[in-house]
């Protein structure tokens, strides 16, 4: 890879232990894998941010990285660490992530299931309190569709839910899903708590 490779980092204002960081070009070409310590070994790219001081976990999902962190870190430090790790990574030529992670995953069918049962006894019951509803739309590899519904529809703390709430509960009961991905128009429906922009 000869041409300079450009990062835009963007933290979540949402969620100040969550940046995500966009690369102009693929680097887990149309697939999607979430990244802990334990289960990033033979994955250059991921063990070199694992390394870095504060960083959890990371999420690779074609030419994007979602990186947590343990508490709310100064980005502009760490992200220059990341930078430079997916820089490094990407000139060497190695492949970012092993084909070997993807070898080992539940089947969607399963995936589903497992989600659905997610849903229906941990996260619906909690989210029922205040009206709302997470629904299973689609499972597609191991990338998971939702939508919001009720309550969560248009709320502003949806990305919150989804984030802090609906994506740990998934994870740890199906580490291996990818992206986790909110399908729901916020801004339409009849949800009282959304408030139209003027323009």
């Amino acid at each position: 890879m000869d041409a300079e490779i450009k990062i835009k980092a963007s933290p979540s204002v949402a969620d100040p232990s969550r940046c995500t960081f966009t690369v102009d070009r693929p680097v887990f070409e149309n697939r999607a894998f979430y990244f802990t310590p334990d289960r990033a070994s033979g994955s250059p790219l991921a063990q070199q941010i694992l390394a870095v001081k504060g960083v959890d976990a990371v999420l690779i999902s074609h030419d994007t990285l979602t990186v947590i962190a343990d508490g709310y870190p100064d980005w502009r430090v760490i992200g220059r660490e990341i930078g430079a790790a997916i820089r490094e990574v990407l000139s060497s030529g190695r492949p970012a992530v092993s084909d070997e992670v993807m070898e080992n995953l539940l089947p969607p069918e399963k995936i589903r299931a497992v989600v659905q049962q997610v849903l229906d006894t941990q996260i619906n019951p909690t989210v029922a309190m205040h009206g709302g509803t997470v629904r299973l739309i689609d499972v597609q590899g191991n990338n998971v569709y939702i939508e919001m519904a009720g309550g969560c529809q248009g709320c502003g703390m949806a990305d919150v839910t989804l984030r802090s709430g609906v994506e740990r509960s998934i994870r740890e009961f199906v580490p291996e899903v990818g992206d986790i991905l909110d399908v729901t128009d916020h801004a339409s429906g009849r949800n009282p708590y959304y408030q139209a922009s003027g323009r």
